[in-house]
């Protein structure tokens, strides 16, 4: 389904330095306000280097009241064994284990990894569905959906982005019958794609409405290659496609990610941390409820650090009632989709 691009150079995601975090530190914005962070990776392999739960405590741990955070899939931890296709339940063998650590409160009060997205392969069609079921199995509770990604350019070599898909994948009839298993699994769908491909999302918005699906990284709108120096060109696709999607109840967007190389952002060039809030960019016309923003990420952190991108979107807790006010949508957790 995938292979690496010869043409990248370069990474997708920026180098975290320390010390350039540490030159600027401001007041957080309403600290006692619950937050669940909906979206965050656990990795340690060559490319990205380690983030683990230490690390990420100690961003969780900044000052923020971060209540529970929601793992999604990086291909971290697959089983080294086995059939292919049941490899990644290993990452939610993985997330559930950090999970129970986190649960005993030897390490505080932030319940990470309560709510799991996982990775399925979905262009195996219906016999998806065993590999579903073993993930559920794994999760104790806590697997929420999957994460399927479908991100492809033929100019991504510009922002560093090594793998090759096939163009059209969501419209694949094989993929859309592993995407049917979902909903009647009570399972969630996130979406990483680009802004070239977002009327395939809207597409398979309206043909499964009764599939919760995650928009991440806000619809990936390019700002390098082919589209440095065209941002308002950019911008009036990107919101077109986004209005589209408004108007699908059962599509929620994740307002985080910018920090990645592709949105061809400069804050890191500065000599100094940019100023919080940085994360509040011209809303999407969407409702509230249909937002969520992500406060804790390796992407994020090479262009701010975690207390200076303003206060992250609250959402309702897969482990707690939600707060009163919840600003982020509960499509993690998709048997509470209200």
């Amino acid at each position: 389904m995938q292979s690496a691009s010869p043409g990248a150079a370069i990474g997708p995601h920026l180098p975290v330095r320390q010390d350039w975090l540490d030159r600027r530190r401001e007041e957080i914005i309403e600290p006692d306000l619950p937050i669940v962070d909906p979206h965050h990776h656990l990795v340690d392999r060559p490319e990205t280097g380690r983030y683990l739960l230490p690390e990420l405590l100690a961003d969780t741990g900044s000052g923020h009241n971060l209540t529970a955070t929601v793992y999604l899939e990086w291909l971290s931890m697959y089983r080294a064994q086995g059939p292919v296709e049941l490899r990644p339940v290993g990452e939610v063998e993985f997330a559930n284990g950090l999970a129970a650590m986190a649960a005993s409160g030897t390490y505080g009060k932030t319940q990470v990894c309560a709510g799991i997205v996982g990775h399925a392969d979905l262009a195996l069609g219906a016999p998806v569905e065993k590999v579903l079921e073993a993930m559920i199995a794994a999760g104790s509770g806590r697997f929420r959906g999957i994460r399927f990604i479908t991100a492809s350019h033929p100019d991504q070599a510009a922002w560093g982005s090594p793998i090759i898909r096939p163009a059209g994948l969501l419209l694949d009839p094989r993929v859309r019958e592993g995407f049917a298993r979902l909903a009647p699994l009570g399972l969630s769908f996130d979406a990483w794609m680009y802004h070239t491909q977002l009327g395939e999302l809207v597409d398979l918005a309206r043909t499964f409405p009764e599939t919760q699906i995650v928009l991440d990284h806000v619809g990936g709108a390019i700002g390098l290659g082919p589209y440095a120096g065209r941002r308002d060109e950019v911008f009036a696709a990107w919101s077109g496609m986004i209005r589209e999607l408004a108007a699908c109840p059962n599509v929620h967007v994740k307002l985080g990610g910018l920090g990645m190389r592709m949105f061809g952002f400069t804050h890191h060039l500065g000599e100094l941390p940019p100023r919080g809030p940085i994360s509040r960019p011209a809303s999407p016309p969407l409702a509230p409820s249909a937002r969520c923003s992500r406060a804790t990420s390796r992407s994020t952190k090479a262009a701010a650090a975690m207390r200076h991108c303003g206060t992250p979107s609250s959402a309702s807790s897969p482990v707690a009632p939600p707060p009163k006010r919840r600003r982020c949508s509960p499509a993690r957790r998709p048997n509470s989709t209200g």
